[in-house]
């Protein structure tokens, strides 16, 4: 039987905080959201979600993925909560180690986990680009929903937009608006790059130096 791990060990502080940083921008989406913690040997799987999914399928579910280095090999996989995270990495004890909340969380977006291999290159996409478009559907969500709009009817809205996939055009390859966004809010975005777009099966994944954002069409 496998010890239980306790704490997470990260490379180095820089690496704590930054995990710390992603998660502050994950809870400002959804301030009672969870994130996903799998650990396997040296490396730190961080799972967030972005945009609920619908249907048995999870149709639209856009996830957020920040792998981070272990400096000490373990073997773990939790969904806890995001302010859980947050309250234990802005207490930093002596080492770069997050404690593992101990209280687990079910959330449906974790059961649609997207495959680790078969991924195709599709092709690149600018960060401005990206930037442009989740601007813009930023601005038609919050102008399209005026105060005291209902919560079923900003959802709507919220599914519609990002669920659009923009055309391709001068040489960019298709994109869902939903990855835009989310590389956007997590703050994967670095003027000047670009960004590369693969697919596998119903899931499209667009890669960052500074992580990766994921959606099931």
């Amino acid at each position: 039987m496998s010890a239980v791990v306790t704490e997470l060990v990260l490379a180095d502080s820089e690496s704590l905080q930054d995990l710390g940083r992603y998660a502050a921008r994950a809870r400002a989406l959804d301030a009672d959201g969870a994130v996903r913690l799998q650990a396997v040997g040296p490396v730190l799987a961080s799972w967030v979600c972005v945009l609920p999914g619908a249907g048995l399928m999870g149709t639209g579910t856009t996830l957020g993925l920040r792998t981070s280095a272990l400096a000490e090999p373990a073997e773990l996989d939790v969904v806890v909560p995001l302010a859980a995270v947050s309250d234990r990495v802005a207490r930093p004890g002596e080492r770069a180690s997050l404690p593992v909340p101990p209280m687990n969380v079910t959330v449906p977006w974790a059961a649609v986990s997207p495959p680790r291999s078969g991924w195709e290159p599709v092709g690149v996409v600018t960060s401005e680009a990206l930037q442009r478009t989740a601007s813009d559907g930023i601005a038609e969500v919050a102008s399209g929903t005026p105060d005291g709009a209902g919560a079923h009817a900003v959802a709507a809205l919220r599914t519609q937009v990002w669920g659009r996939v923009l055309e391709a055009t001068d040489g960019e390859p298709e994109l869902p608006a939903a990855l835009a966004f989310a590389a956007y809010a997590l703050g994967f975005l670095t003027p000047g790059t670009q960004a590369t777009l693969a697919r596998s099966g119903r899931w499209t994944r667009l890669t960052t130096a500074a992580g990766h954002a994921l959606t099931r069409t």
